[in-house]
């Protein structure tokens, strides 16, 4: 029922009615708390007899009230009463942008100024997983000191089934296919086509709403207009805007631009909107010389002239800049664009003079080389892949060093053959290049030196660690992701100490004379920060001061884009596009159907499906380190189930609830919905966060792996839940054992192990002692079993094999196993019950590659001393 002025919603105070929509009423009220006014959006009444809406409002609400940007209308809560419940939002003031457009047209300038806070926001969003769905010029408002709000991010998620409404073009309505669960609603002038034909939605579905919102600024009338609901959603489908309609003086590049913001095949569409921020800025300060050619041939003619003009100055400036003694350091800003394919990381020489780039697509790897004053982009080696690459230098510079199919090697910079340098214990995670010849690698065992001349590995310290930084010949920092943060570590053998807690790798830039004291460049969020540091202490000194902004990882943590040398020279971009989507594949990999909304894959991302096959756990990245949310796979719905950090989750064996890993080291359970509270299910011996890989069929045993103390690898540990629900070791040795995986009949469990020599698949008796089996015999990790327990599925490389078993109560008889298909990198996959299906995160189809990279010749020269 509508609300009245003097009416209670908790602490909040009606006022007044402000407006009405799809979503229900909006009121201003008075938070008799906080001694403020807000708007509250008081949600349609049939809303509060449905549980499951309400609990999918009650999910999206939780990750919107998250988005914290200049441009985004904040959510500050839920309000509610006996019979009423409500959205507590930030209260702006000023016209919406649809009250301007009814004025006319928005002049160019001020139609621009816009345009770019709407695309800031939209960008920050989407980079956090949220589409808008229903973005339109009602749902932005202009302050009247000129800055942009953008409202209602996601709310039409819960508007499916939503009672008509009389309005044609301002009010949210169906899909052709709204019946369908998951088909999400908008408003129909400002829908894409795929919302339009019932299909789900992702950030391009935003960025054709954007379009057509900067078109109606311009020419003062809708893309699309249409007598009737039909009319409209099929101009929306079929017709192209009337482009004369736009003013006269309308720039050639912002009529480009919106063409393929408007292009109905959305893989024909701009795939990021940063890429209208940037045609933007490039357009208006080229100005109108440029020639009418389609803007994708015309970006390509410019960075040949852009290229061509930076070889001459970098030519001047390798000869002023890196001879031995420059009269004056030059600070000059260019950009250089990666080579093909899907860029995973690139590294400057010590000198600043040279870039490597590694590449990963499918299972091919390769390793390029660049010199800064040069146009050319050269291989230098290429093979089959089966880990992360990860280049790094010597330190003179004549050598590149990279870790991938379970070994270390190292290439000249000049080219030639690959030296082998040693074996890696786990997955290789990144490794520094001493003066004195020792590399220190960081693997999933631990951390480890080796001479570079080649030998066996030594360990330096246990627990997760990556991308290790040489500060001094005894002190080292390196990431750690159990827990997140950058840590302090000494080769005496001291426990490593927490530096900072930014889930980034770091890069130390020793100090220049009469210069800047030493310094650590570090990722916090998409800012690159610098803070003094004390090598010999490691110790940080004063604060953090921003370098950059808008600076992405490629592909995860370990990999920020972003590279210095000790000259101070600095390389950062973007990164590439994290966004992943969960496909089903079949026995021959071939896509059968995507099953979720876009989302920023997390470090190693362990993906479980539900007993039933309808849901999936997924690991999310954020800003700080990833979250599990839940995919629902036969309605493309993806909500978050956990706010504070986790990246492993396991299912109840009933479904019903996910058993998770928080930060504080303690394993909790709660229901799958989000409802009810956490149960303390136990905590792990060494009381840090950890996965958790198993839970039997009978509800008996969880598993997950650990370690007891320093003198045993990686082990694996049960917990008995209807027991005293106290962990004991499974088995307990110097070696490293873990992703196991317990067979249906309860009876088995199939584990990685490296007794063997190398990462092998076992399969032993539960409990241990009746046998046990080699399964794998040229490498395995991550087995999974179908659900008739006739098959064991693992990877091996970049493979997906598949190997045919029986099991007896007292033996395991298996066959040679097979490959299935190429996986990528990093990607876990899980089987339906029937083993004929797999479920795999998947890189989004048509995702932008990476974008060019930004070089700046002098970075301290900006920052204060």
């Amino acid at each position: 029922m509508a609300l009245r002025a003097g009416d209670k919603l908790g602490p909040y105070e009606i006022l007044a009615a402000i407006g009405a929509g799809g979503m229900g009423e909006v009121y201003r009220a008075r938070d008799t708390m906080l001694k403020r006014d807000v708007a509250i959006k008081v949600l349609p009444a049939t809303f509060l007899g449905d549980p499951d809406r309400m609990g999918r409002f009650q999910r999206e609400a939780e990750v919107l009230a998250s988005l914290d940007h200049p441009n985004i209308g904040h959510i500050y809560g839920i309000a509610h009463s006996e019979d009423s419940r409500g959205l507590v939002l930030a209260l702006i003031e000023g016209p919406t942008l649809a009250d301007r457009i009814e004025a006319g047209p928005i002049p160019l300038e001020e139609a621009i100024s816009i345009s770019k806070q709407i695309i800031d926001a939209l960008e920050y969003a989407h980079d956090r997983g949220v589409v808008h769905r229903d973005l339109k010029p009602a749902n932005v408002k202009v302050t009247p000191d000129g800055v942009v709000k953008v409202l209602d991010f996601g709310l039409a998620k819960v508007l499916e089934d939503e009672p008509p409404q009389s309005s044609v073009t301002n009010s949210p309505t169906r899909s052709l296919g709204h019946t369908l669960a998951g088909v999400i609603l908008g408003t129909a002038a400002y829908m894409s086509p795929e919302q339009a034909i019932g299909r789900p939605v992702d950030r391009r579905s935003d960025i054709f709403s954007f379009g057509a919102v900067l078109y109606e600024m311009l020419a003062g009338k809708r893309a699309f207009a249409g007598a009737s609901t039909p009319d409209v959603l099929e101009a929306v489908v079929k017709s192209d805007p009337d482009w004369t309609a736009l003013p006269a003086g309308t720039p050639g590049y912002l009529r480009r631009l919106l063409e393929r913001m408007l292009a109905k095949d959305r893989k024909q569409r701009l795939q990021a909107i940063g890429e209208a921020r940037i045609a933007l800025a490039k357009g208006r300060s080229e100005g109108e010389s440029e020639s009418a050619a389609p803007l994708q041939s015309r970006f390509s003619s410019v960075w040949v002239g852009v290229a061509a003009g930076f070889a001459l100055a970098l030519g001047a400036l390798s000869w002023v800049h890196f001879r031995e003694a420059p009269p004056e350091r030059q600070h000059i800003r260019f950009q250089i664009a990666p080579p093909e394919g899907p860029l995973r990381d690139f590294k400057l020489s010590p000198d600043g003079r040279f870039l490597a780039f590694a590449t990963i697509e499918g299972a091919a790897f390769k390793l390029w080389i660049r010199g800064l004053d040069s146009l050319e982009t050269r291989l230098l080696t290429s093979f089959t892949a089966g880990g992360n690459a990860l280049p790094f230098w010597s330190p003179d510079g004549e050598y590149i060093g990279f870790g991938t199919s379970g070994k270390i090697y190292k290439i000249a910079r000049a080219g030639g053959s690959l030296t082998t340098i040693c074996d890696v214990p786990g997955a290789f995670r990144g490794a520094a290049w001493r003066s004195d010849g020792t590399i220190l690698f960081g693997s999933s065992g631990g951390l480890y030196r080796v001479p570079s001349s080649g030998g066996t590995p030594s360990k330096v310290s246990d627990g997760t660690a990556a991308v290790p930084v040489w500060l001094t010949t005894e002190r080292f920092l390196f990431l750690s992701t159990v827990p997140y943060g950058i840590f302090a570590g000494s080769m005496t053998g001291a426990k490593p100490s927490l530096l900072l807690p930014d889930a980034s790798g770091a890069v130390f830039v020793p100090r220049a004379k009469s210069e800047l004291p030493d310094q650590l460049l570090f990722l916090r969020g998409e800012t690159l920060m610098a803070q003094a540091i004390d090598a010999e202490k490691a110790e940080l000194r004063g604060g953090a001061v921003p370098v950059a902004e808008r600076v992405g990882n490629l592909g995860n943590l370990r990999n920020p884009a972003f590279s210095a040398s000790a000259t101070g020279v600095l390389v950062f971009g973007r990164g590439a596009s994290t966004d992943h989507e969960l496909v089903w594949l079949d026995r021959d990999g071939k896509r059968l159907q995507t099953v979720s909304r876009p989302f920023p894959q997390a470090f190693n991302p362990a993906i479980r499906l539900s007993p039933d096959d309808s849901r999936a756990i997924v690991p999310v990245a954020g800003a700080t380190g990833p979250d599990v949310w839940i995919a629902e796979l036969n309605r493309d719905t993806l909500s978050r189930f956990t706010f504070d950090g986790s990246y492993s989750g396991i299912w109840s064996p009933d479904g019903r609830k996910v058993l998770w890993t928080a930060n504080d080291g303690n394993r909790y359970l709660r229901s799958a919905d989000g409802s009810g509270k956490d149960e303390l299910v136990f905590t792990a011996p060494s009381h840090g966060p950890g996965y958790v890989e198993d839970w039997s069929s009978d509800g008996k045993r969880i598993t997950f792996s650990e370690r007891s103390d320093n003198k045993t690898g990686l082990n694996i540990w049960m917990v008995e839940p209807g027991g005293d629900r106290k962990p004991y070791p499974y088995r307990e040795s110097r070696f490293n054992e873990s992703w196991n995986a317990i067979s249906p009949d309860g009876q088995w469990m199939a584990y990685e192990s490296d007794q063997p020599g190398q990462a092998e698949i076992l399969v032993e008796s539960i409990p241990a002692g009746r046998g046990r089996w080699q399964i794998s015999t040229e490498g395995g990790d991550w087995p999974v079993w179908p659900h008739d327990g006739k098959e064991l599925f693992f990877r091996q490389g970049s493979k997906l094999m598949a190997a045919p078993i029986r099991l007896t109560k007292t033996s395991v008889e298996a066959g040679k196993p097979q490959a299935l298909f190429d996986v990528p990198a990093d990607t876990r996959f899980q089987v339906s019950r029937d083993g004929r299906r797999f479920l795999i995160a998947m890189p989004v189809e048509g995702a932008t590659a990476a974008a060019p990279l930004t070089v700046d010749t002098d970075w301290r020269a900006g920052v204060s001393k």
